[in-house]
């Protein structure tokens, strides 16, 4: 076992572990690390805890002592030499003439070593700029290609929402994100409506992905299960009366207008015409 602190470097950075030696770490102390840049300024996020051997990603870095007034106050300097770093780097790139963009310089905490991140559509041979740059700043100059995600992360802005970007506020890692979790949500599949700062389908619409799967699952079962009820509903007859039961009502007649008395007399007379005729034979 072995004690673990997870420390983060910068805004919506992801988290890294180190050993926190001696040091009883609460959560958002300020401390300086040993990273593979120098020292750096990183704030605790969870406090220590015990960790298995085979869980550690890699050998723990140690955390070198907590930050000072100033280490902080050293910090914001390197904040104000990154963005006279960035100008230059950019005059450079002019004069070299190379196609890539500068988008962001970071200094380590005593300033050492320097990374500048850029974005090209394609590879650069960019060692005319790290030489020209080391000659300039005599420090150790790393540069690294980004992808648009990254870029618009590093650049920060604000979405349609009118809040600020996900990934450059507390977004730590890029989820994969699918043009099914559009459809799950019943949204417009039109590419302007669901594509964010950075041309690529917006990191929301994993927010509440599953959500909208469950709800929609759970719609399905219940159309289902209505769908199974429906037929036997179907199948029953209303209740009705059968023929025999059914009381006919024949239509009143002139007859029946008649008295009985009527019908005797009738019949009578015909009696008596019949012995006439009996008679005369």
């Amino acid at each position: 076992m072995a004690n673990v602190v997870d420390i983060r470097l910068k805004r919506a950075g992801k988290l890294y572990q180190f050993d926190p030696a001696d040091f009883d770490l609460q959560t958002g102390v300020d401390v300086v690390v040993e990273t593979a840049h120098g020292p750096e300024i990183g704030r605790v996020i969870n406090p220590v805890r015990e960790m298995a051997d085979e869980q550690l990603e890699s050998p723990l870095k140690p955390v070198i002592r907590l930050a000072t007034a100033e280490d902080i106050e050293r910090r914001h300097k390197t904040c104000f030499a990154e963005s006279q770093t960035l100008a230059d780097c950019e005059e450079l790139v002019a004069k070299l003439g190379l196609p890539m963009k500068c988008l962001a310089a970071e200094y380590n905490l005593d300033e050492s070593h320097l990374t500048v991140f850029f974005s090209s559509e394609g590879r650069v041979d960019f060692r005319e700029l790290v030489r020209e740059l080391g000659r300039k700043l005599h420090v150790r100059v790393e540069l690294r290609q980004v992808g648009p995600r990254d870029e618009t992360k590093l650049l920060g802005g604000y979405g349609r929402c009118g809040r600020e970007l996900c990934c450059a506020s507390f977004l730590t890692d890029f989820a994969p994100v699918s043009i099914k979790m559009a459809k799950e949500q019943n949204l417009p599949l039109n590419p302007v409506k669901i594509s964010g700062v950075c041309g690529r389908l917006l990191c929301c619409l994993g927010h509440e992905y599953e959500v909208y799967k469950e709800l929609n699952e759970e719609r399905a079962r219940c159309c289902a299960a209505a769908a199974a009820v429906e037929p036997a509903l179907q199948s029953i007859r209303p209740v009705s009366p059968e023929p025999a039961d059914r009381i006919s009502v024949a239509p009143i007649t002139e007859a029946d207008d008649q008295s009985p008395a009527d019908g005797i007399k009738a019949e009578a007379g015909g009696l008596a015409h019949r012995r006439r005729r009996k008679r005369r034979r």
